[in-house]
């Protein structure tokens, strides 16, 4: 399968030996990570407030390399940046109208991954909501029309998204009633993504080229980061502290959206150093003993900055 990222032997090979570092330190498994990893040479094409056309921009393919980054995985919260394209998608052809009310919630869903902000979300991109079981004619039609996400984004015709699925809203204590029944008995129709997947959408939207220049902005504005200048309180998750961003070195510019759950810890971030170096990387881990640890994902991210400024590539 073709990627979108053009894969390179030294990275590669970096990437296997640091993953095998940190499976080390941390007793994972081999199949307890999935990793995939973007650099880019100069002159880069992201962060260009959209200077390259989408055409010209997907002719340009940048180094990478990825570790399982083709294995359906739970994706916990990290779906919620596919939902936040299709709304502006929808908003560029008039499939809904603007509203504040939206605006608050496309805001809360990447910003704080409010749940309840997604819900909403996902009720406006659908035209469906939540409620008691359905008889089978009408559930049928609900499900057809809840399924219009992966109709928008298999369109797209990327390879990264074969299989994948992201139809399901998020949920604290889970679903009930007719999401219950849709999400199957086994959970069988729960979200999937690979770090492939993930990684051409944020591509995307750092290139500026999703949905439109304006609108790539916006959406890489809502993912901007900060660390804390102070450990957040015990059980308190910022999407910083605890993921990939809190490995990266001071100064660098982060955007990011994280997930977890009592069963995986992922993030996916666009990053710039401090040196304008600008680099790509999704890493999806599970397993409920190395869920809630929070220096997986930094240890991985400090190794990966460590590695693209030894290896000078770029910058």
């Amino acid at each position: 399968m073709t990627t979108f990222f053009a894969p390179d032997p030294t990275l590669q090979l970096t990437l296997e030996q640091l993953l095998e570092q940190v499976r080390t330190e941390f007793a994972l498994t081999p199949t307890q990570l999935a990793v995939t990893w973007i650099t880019y040479e100069p002159p880069y094409i992201t962060n260009t407030g959209g200077a390259l056309s989408a055409t010209d921009f997907w002719q340009h393919r940048p180094r990478g390399a990825s570790y399982r980054g083709v294995e359906l995985i739970y994706p916990a919260s990290v779906v919620k940046l596919f939902y936040l394209v299709a709304a502006h998608e929808w908003l560029e052809q008039g499939m809904i109208p603007p509203s504040p009310e939206l605006d608050r919630a496309l805001k809360d869903m990447i910003v704080d991954s409010g749940n309840d902000a997604t819900a909403l979300v996902v009720d406006m991109l659908s035209g469906t909501t939540s409620g008691p079981e359905l008889p089978p004619g009408p559930f049928e039609t609900w499900c057809h029309q809840r399924n219009i996400v992966n109709r928008f984004f298999q369109s797209l015709q990327w390879p990264e998204l074969i299989g994948v699925n992201m139809n399901q809203k998020p949920w604290g204590d889970g679903p009930y009633g007719r999401e219950r029944a849709f999400v199957g008995e086994h959970y069988e129709n729960r979200n999937r993504l690979t770090t492939n997947a993930v990684a051409r959408l944020i591509h995307s939207i750092a290139g500026g080229v999703a949905v439109s220049a304006a609108r790539s902005q916006t959406m890489l504005t809502l993912m901007r980061r900060t660390v804390p200048s102070h450990p957040p309180h015990p059980g308190e998750e910022d999407q910083v502290t605890g993921f990939l961003g809190a490995g990266l070195p001071p100064g660098t510019a982060l955007y990011s959206k994280a997930g977890y759950t009592s069963q995986v810890r992922h993030d996916a971030v666009y990053f710039e150093l401090a040196s304008g170096t600008p680099g790509l990387l999704v890493a999806f881990t599970e397993g409920r003993e190395h869920s809630q640890n929070r220096h997986i994902l930094p240890r991985l991210a400090d190794l990966i900055a460590q590695a693209t400024l030894a290896m000078g590539a770029p910058g």
